[in-house]
């Protein structure tokens, strides 16, 4: 087994737990601080994809076959469905969502977790506001 095997067996070894946190924990809200770090260390990641391989390789990768447009159809997809869901939410916190769906359209999971970080924080501030008692 090579590294980038390793490293693909490794994402799904900690995504299960992932998974199995929102089916059984059900979270109301979203952790700022967690999605700011995973935005990191994908945006790390994938700095380091680019450094190696470059940006052509995102065109190699999802044109050079069935298999790579698949994958590219489904990351589409997948962006537009967490906007969809996501948009609202962001629009009633205050943002502007306009910018960072282009974030997300360029970059997929980089801007959304960015979008979602800036979402959750917004959101905490709010709750905390409003749980301050009013003062006369």
């Amino acid at each position: 087994m090579d590294v980038l095997q390793i490293i693909f067996i490794a994402v799904w070894v900690c995504s299960v737990p992932a998974f199995l946190y929102i089916l059984f924990a059900r979270p109301t809200g979203g952790n700022s601080t967690l999605a700011a770090m995973l935005c990191g260390g994908f945006a790390a990641f994938t700095a380091v994809q680019i450094w190696s391989e470059g940006v052509i390789m995102f065109w190699t990768n999802h044109t050079v076959n069935l298999t790579g447009i698949q994958v590219w159809w489904d990351l589409v997809m997948c962006v537009v469905i967490a906007l969809f869901f996501i948009a609202p939410r962001a629009r009633a916190a205050g943002m502007n969502v306009i910018p960072w769906a282009l974030l997300a359209g360029a970059t997929a999971s980089i801007g959304l977790l960015a979008m979602c970080a800036r979402l959750f924080w917004l959101e905490s501030q709010s709750s905390a506001a409003d749980a301050r008692p009013a003062t006369a």
